[in-house]
């Protein structure tokens, strides 16, 4: 009998996600060391350790995590990779802190294109890296075929917050100035339109963008920002709502500053949404004192992210307290209440 011979095939190169990329063994390590690391490369996660070791300037500690689960994963002005690392960036920057440093969690679909994998993670890391900011650790899964919807993301975000800096609902005064940076309900409507297939004459595109630099500077000339709030999921009404509620203040909105594209408004319009409630991935609402509304507005709307900037409301001196209200065009006052749930659900 001839010697049997066992000979172990080289290894597949796979395109696309498999179970075995998730088990820990030497599947796992090459997607690791071949498609993940090299595009977050730096040397915090080259240690390779199981908790990063950070260098944190003075100050105090910002630390804040959150999950992305939007549908589609691609969408015109960015995707789930570049809106993970924004909405991380941008949850540091609303408490006055300095971004410097990311986690990256992947839940991956069995079935999942590498290729599409790749994109998503270029797109986090350039994103951070524009921001000046590593993405240092993280954790992959894999979930079995149907079970996954693609890709989902968790990130957490450490920075650091200036002695000097007070940015929280507490500091909120009576007349203060209520200013947004940019347009409402872009967001949202985009991936509702995509996710439906309806074709606009104008493509609509999220505003999906790291507003992080911009806070920067906005508190290196005036450290005295009362409050801030990134108007995400449940847009302006929801953010503001809940602000008003945990500062035990009265928001009064007027809606003829209330800044909204017509190709939004028109969207909202057919298909029977508020874009009050549509949530914004690159817009967030400020309060500061009215003598210092002027140059705040002026720095904003010197920067790329900040053309659009206006005063929508003021807070003032009422006994409904924790309420909002906003003045219509036509000189109603109305309650600006909550939805019992989402108006368009996996859109971050």
């Amino acid at each position: 009998m001839s010697d049997l011979q066992l000979n172990c095939p080289l290894p597949l190169q796979y395109e696309q996600i498999v179970m075995a990329h998730g088990g820990g063994g030497r599947m796992m390590q090459k997607l690791l060391d071949e498609v993940i690391q090299p595009i977050f490369d730096n040397p915090i996660l080259n240690q390779k350790h199981d908790s990063a070791m950070l260098t944190m300037p003075k100050g105090k500690l910002a630390f804040t995590t959150d999950s992305y689960v939007v549908s589609p994963l691609f969408f015109a002005g960015g995707n789930i990779g570049k809106m993970a690392v924004c909405g991380t960036l941008n949850d540091l920057a609303m408490s006055g802190a300095k971004p410097l440093y990311i986690t990256c969690s992947l839940i991956i679909e069995e079935g999942f294109a590498i290729q599409d994998l790749q994109t998503i993670l270029r797109s986090m890391q350039s994103t951070a890296e524009q921001a000046g900011v590593s993405i240092v650790t993280g954790d992959t899964k894999v979930v079995e075929k149907g079970k996954g919807d693609g890709v989902y993301i968790n990130t957490a975000g450490v920075g650091c917050i200036a002695d000097n800096i007070q940015v929280q609902p507490q500091n909120i005064q009576i007349g203060d100035q209520i200013i947004i940076n940019s347009d409402l309900g872009r967001h949202g409507m985009a991936i509702m339109l995509e996710r439906e297939g309806i074709d606009f004459e104008h493509q609509l595109q999220s505003d999906c963008a790291d507003v992080s630099g911009l806070v920067q500077q906005l508190l290196t000339k005036n450290p005295n920002i009362h409050c801030m709030r990134d108007l995400t999921r449940g847009g302006l009404a929801s953010g503001l709502i809940e602000l008003a509620s945990n500062a035990k203040q009265h928001f009064t909105l007027q809606e003829k500053n209330l800044p909204v594209q017509t190709d939004v408004q028109t969207a909202c319009e057919i298909l029977g949404f508020d874009p009050l409630y549509i949530a914004n991935e690159g817009c967030f609402a400020l309060f500061v004192p009215k003598t210092a509304s002027t140059e705040i507005l002026h720095c904003l709307q010197q920067h790329p992210l900040g053309k659009q900037a206006c005063i929508i409301g003021e807070v003032t001196h009422t006994h409904h307290k924790g309420l909002v209200t906003i003045e219509t065009e036509l000189g109603i006052q109305r309650v600006v209440e909550l939805f019992s749930g989402e108006q368009l659900p996996r859109i971050c």
